[in-house]
């Protein structure tokens, strides 16, 4: 069976998902593609088994890179062809009914920040506009149908979206949370167990004696890392936060993080800018917790890694977040775009060292049970041939 993963994407939590997955059907003997521009390629190194095909098609009107793709993907006459963007959604969809031995299955990863808050627990990330409804509801529901593909969501959350505000058939909609690599973000050698850390804790990746927490993603609007920088400014208790990642927004963080925790806090309370992060495994192996403050989520691949480092969580309650990380500890799940109740939260983390322990013993076993590679191979495996069967009816 030929497998290709299809991306127009170069980062974020996408990329990395498509990329595992198309390495662990290789590891089951598969003819595992990775579709993708140049940049996904150099950044993880390629990998033995696959069949990387280097394609860009950096907007929908880069007209030329869009017909390059189309063209790449009918000659590759794959047996799945799995789209893991909405561009690659679009240009796959949009070709299925020229590959009629080709499954189509599409991930839906998130919704669009304008309607973000058609998902439960979700707020608007960004101001709506006209032709949203058009594109994401309208448009997903014609093009799903028209390709007659299997939609995939990470999170119950998402696949509720899919079927009531997009209108698709809840019969060609499953739901296959994101796996991680539990080998790759595993705890690190200082890692406390519960029972030794009532008077010690994992020594802080930073300078002081401070706990440490890392924040990872974007610097763009949905993730709200101003609420990190509020919070944190309103704390009790004494802590470093490391942010790991760029984006858009960085300058106006950087500001902000000197409006509101000025040099006479600093011994106190810190955030860092770490800017881009190329593999966030060590880092996470030197930290004591995570936080999380996005406005809008499906199934964020960066909780996923911190939890397989063992490491506790402080998070927002969006999306699928709840499904993920509330079974674990549901009174560390905070609103959305509320620094009190974040802070909150995050003192209440900070004091404990046995509390944190105990949560981060808790999240890898969770992890463990529910969200590794291999249980996303096993539920995509699944989708895979549910697919090609409805495609030679």
């Amino acid at each position: 069976m030929r497998v290709v993963q299809v991306l127009t994407q170069s980062g974020g939590g996408p990329v990395d998902h498509a990329v595992e997955v198309a390495v662990g059907l290789a590891g089951r003997g598969i003819d595992s593609h990775v579709v993708a521009p140049p940049d996904v390629r150099r950044r993880v190194g390629g990998s033995a088994g696959l069949t990387w095909h280097d394609q860009e098609a950096t907007s929908k009107r880069d007209l030329a890179g869009l017909a390059g793709l189309a063209r790449l993907l009918r000659s590759l006459a794959p047996d799945v062809l799995h789209l893991q963007d909405r561009r690659a959604g679009w240009v796959g969809r949009g070709l299925a009914r020229s590959l009629p031995r080709t499954a189509v299955v599409y991930t839906l990863h998130g919704v669009a920040d304008g309607l973000s808050d058609h998902v439960v627990g979700n707020l608007l990330a960004d101001r709506r506009r006209r032709r949203d409804r058009m594109y994401y509801l309208h448009g997903e529901r014609w093009i799903t149908r028209w390709g007659r593909a299997r939609v995939v969501s990470p999170s119950r959350a998402v696949a509720d979206f899919a079927v009531h505000h997009v209108g698709l058939d809840p019969s060609r909609v499953d739901v296959v949370p994101n796996g991680v690599d539990a080998d790759r973000f595993r705890p690190g050698p200082q890692a406390p167990s519960p029972a030794s850390s009532q008077t010690s804790s994992r020594a802080p990746s930073g300078t002081g004696a401070r706990p440490s927490l890392v924040w990872l993603g974007g610097l763009v609007p949905v993730k709200r890392a101003d609420v990190l920088v509020d919070a944190v400014a309103l704390m009790r208790e004494d802590v470093e936060v490391l942010v790991a990642g760029d984006g858009e927004l960085a300058p106006e963080v950087r500001a902000l993080v000197a409006a509101r925790l000025p040099e006479s806090v600093r011994e106190q309370r810190t955030v860092t800018l770490l800017g881009h992060v190329t593999d966030p495994a060590p880092l996470l192996q030197r930290a004591d917790g995570f936080v999380l403050t996005s406005a809008a989520e499906s199934c964020p691949m960066a909780l996923l890694q911190a939890m397989a480092t063992g490491l506790p969580a402080v998070a927002t309650a969006v999306g699928g977040v709840s499904e993920v990380w509330g079974p674990v500890a549901p009174d560390l799940l905070c609103p959305p775009g509320d620094p009190r109740a974040l802070a909150a939260a995050l003192d209440t983390l900070v004091a404990d060292p046995a509390l944190r322990a105990d949560l981060g013993a808790r999240a890898r076993a969770r992890v463990l049970s529910t969200y590794t590679t291999e249980h996303c191979l096993e539920g995509l495996l699944r989708t895979y041939a549910t697919a090609r069967a409805e495609r030679t009816r």
